[in-house]
């Protein structure tokens, strides 16, 4: 399903493993890139030389160590080398300023982490149909 990286942004190991294990349930093929908390984000995001490839999309959980999700989208905003980058924010969190404040802060798309396996795999699924093969992505130096 679609090409490019996902750069899956996630601190609590059963949630990680969760969804790579929707991943491979809905065959997902595309390489998944794992940052365990918010300074890993931004490292892989920012921290390489010029001229690495963007991930096609950033799954991001907001209750991270270190550098908040909430600060994660604020500065791939703020960059403008990764402004237009698809974000989704994949969280438990069902605080309605929470879903405010991640779209104040330029968030693409707000998902609710399902406790139910089967819904998490359909809400995987959906995602990637949208963003990986649907949604026409911006040219690598937009």
């Amino acid at each position: 399903m679609g090409e490019g990286a996902i750069l899956l942004v996630e601190d609590n190991p059963d949630d990680l493993e969760l969804t790579r294990r929707a991943f491979r349930k809905v065959a997902l093929r595309n390489e998944v890139l794992v940052a365990r908390d918010g300074q890993e984000a931004l490292d892989a995001l920012f921290g390489a030389e010029d001229g690495r490839e963007l991930p096609a999309l950033v799954l991001l959980d907001l209750n991270l160590p270190r550098v908040s999700g909430f600060e994660v989208l604020r500065r791939i905003r703020a960059d403008e080398r990764t402004r237009i980058l698809p974000v989704v924010i994949l969280t438990s969190s069902r605080d309605e300023r929470d879903l405010i404040q991640g779209y104040r802060l330029g968030a693409n798309s707000y998902v609710w982490k399902p406790v139910v396996f089967e819904n998490f795999v359909d809400a995987i699924r959906q995602l990637g149909l949208y963003w990986l093969l649907l949604n026409e992505r911006p040219p690598d130096r937009a």
